[in-house]
């Protein structure tokens, strides 16, 4: 969704000459596209582990403790919640140049 977001954004200017980036200023948004897919993917990762080792551990698996399945808990609660702070202010951001008076 964020993605569609960035990519509507450039969409807004793409008319004029003037409103198009510097091809160094387009590598800049692909990079920032990439962190972006890199750090969902990982907060994706630790949702997964998380809820393995819940699974591992209502079953009683050995090796699983109830120490390592809190504890990957609440990293995938931290990232999961930096990830729609992330969003919450690309999408405030997207607000505001939308509103903007040209």
């Amino acid at each position: 969704m964020e993605l569609k977001l960035l990519q509507g954004v450039g969409a807004v200017g793409a008319g004029t000459q003037a409103a198009r980036p510097a091809p160094a200023a387009a590598g800049g948004g692909a990079g920032f596209a990439k962190a972006l897919d890199s750090a969902l993917k990982g907060v994706s990762q630790l949702q997964q582990e998380s809820s393995s080792l819940q699974r591992q551990y209502q079953l009683g698996a050995g090796g699983v403790s109830l120490e390592d399945t809190m504890v990957a808990m609440q990293k995938a609660q931290i990232g999961f919640q930096a990830a729609v702070t992330v969003r919450n202010r690309l999408v405030s951001a997207y607000t505001d140049i939308m509103n903007m008076q040209v």
